[in-house]
């Protein structure tokens, strides 16, 4: 009896194991293919975008090309509510490949819109609505892919495992930045009439390979007993809204620290090339770099979490972004052609270690607020809420900056938001030991 019994054990875990990797896989390539789409329209607007689609005097059309990244993190939200729901009542796959589907096909049409010049208002208008159907899928990505990963993982490896969702999101970026170097190589009359197209255009081949990694994935055991226990929430919000706001709003402000994502990759590039005078090729190349470097630090900081707990590794990440955000910006401030030596290793410093260490724990920390039957909503709405705030970091940090090079009041405004995520992750409890079936049924 025993024999057998350790016979039929074996397999199970065997399964479990493949699972969870699979899991972890299909969570990274998605992730780094939808982000890729979504992270290239930041790049072409700090560099492209204002007059081909925003062809205003002065400052304002700058703000404006800026603005429609923060667009999309308005959108966010209410992906959040409809993927969160599909995820919690349907499957967290179903709502993954609706995710991707919209991702690709809005992306690939912004890569088709005439300029201003050729049909007039349309041209932002259309730009502005496809944006706002990326934010839409945005909404549901990154919380299906870690809640699923992390309902998946072993529970003693629930951080390492998850950390490879935002990894991809990484992955992701450096792809979109990197695609850009050697097209900005290329004549500018090329790039503004149809180099910029490029990188749009070519995510039909990210959305076929994201949809047949999808395809792959399955339910989690967690998620299938909660359906057979007739556990589902019919509308997950109100019941998230009745029974676990205070767990929504700490989450919603430790996603504050996101903002640094469009501080560094747009705004800082932006700022490094019109202020400072940096070519535009370096600026992408330290922005590829210190992304880099934070996809190679995040499964490791994901594995110490496991290991000491979430908070002590998010927190530290937290106060490490303020301290270099502030000496990172005033190098910036006063750096010259040749002379940015200082500005990368700030650079890499920020990224690559005081950003990872947060971005590399909430896929698994945030998650694990909430209960089986409400996660992918809980996850979802609270993260794309604090979102809100970092889709307009680059326009806020423009119109702070101004005409008088205020790096000082910009790098202020970065400090609060951060500051606020340490907060709430203080607050907040410790995860890490908990068992994946007990993960938030203890409420305020």
């Amino acid at each position: 009896m025993s024999s057998s019994t350790t016979a039929a054990a074996a397999p199970d875990a065997a399964a479990q194991r493949r699972n969870a990797r699979n899991a972890a896989t299909s969570g990274f390539v998605g992730t780094a293919l939808e982000y890729y789409d979504f992270y290239i329209f930041a790049t072409a607007a700090a560099l492209y975008l204002q007059p081909l689609f925003f062809p205003s005097e002065g400052g304002l059309g700058q703000i404006m090309a800026l603005a429609t990244v923060g667009v999309s993190y308005v959108a966010r939200p209410a992906g959040a509510i409809i993927w969160g729901w599909l995820g919690d009542v349907l499957g967290r796959k179903t709502a993954l490949m609706s995710c991707i589907v919209l991702m690709g096909a809005s992306t690939f049409i912004i890569g088709l819109v005439p300029a201003y010049s050729t049909i007039g208002i349309w041209a932002p208008i259309l730009i502005v609505l496809m944006r706002l159907l990326q934010g839409l899928s945005a909404g549901g990505e990154s919380p299906g892919s870690a809640s699923l990963s992390m309902e998946t993982a072993p529970e003693d490896r629930r951080g390492f495992y998850t950390s490879w969702t935002i990894a991809g999101a990484t992955a992701g970026l450096v792809l979109s930045s990197a695609v850009f170097i050697p097209l900005n190589l290329l004549p500018q009359e090329f790039m503004l009439s149809v180099g910029w197209r490029i990188p749009f255009l070519l995510s039909i081949v990210v959305t076929v390979i994201t949809i047949y990694m999808r395809a792959r994935l399955q339910e989690p055991e967690i998620f299938e007993e909660t359906k057979e226990n007739d556990e589902t929430v019919k509308v997950p919000l109100f019941h998230l809204v009745k029974h676990y706001p205070l767990q929504m709003l700490r989450v919603a402000g430790m996603a504050l620290f996101l903002l640094m994502v469009g501080l560094f990759s747009t705004f800082s590039l932006a700022y490094g090339t019109q202020v400072a005078g940096v070519s535009s090729s370096e600026m992408l190349a330290l922005i590829t770099v210190s992304n880099l470097g934070t996809l190679f630090m995040i499964p490791f900081l994901g594995h110490l979490s496991d290991r000491i707990g979430r908070k002590p590794v998010f927190i530290s990440g937290c106060i490490g972004m303020i301290v270099l955000t502030f000496a990172y910006l005033g190098a910036l401030s006063h750096a010259a052609p040749g002379h940015t030596g200082l500005v990368w290793v700030l650079g890499i410093l920020l990224m690559s270690f005081a950003y990872a260490a947060a971005n590399g724990i909430y896929p698994v920390y945030f998650p694990e607020q909430f209960p089986a039957n409400i996660r992918y909503s809980g996850m979802a709405i609270s993260l794309m809420l604090g979102l809100v705030l970092g889709g307009f970091s680059p326009a806020i940090a423009q119109a702070i900056n101004g005409n008088d090079n205020n790096w000082v009041g910009v790098a202020l405004f970065a400090g609060a938001g951060i500051a606020i995520s340490a907060i709430c992750a203080a607050f907040s409890p410790e995860t890490a030991k908990t068992p994946t079936a007990e993960l938030g049924l203890k409420r305020d």
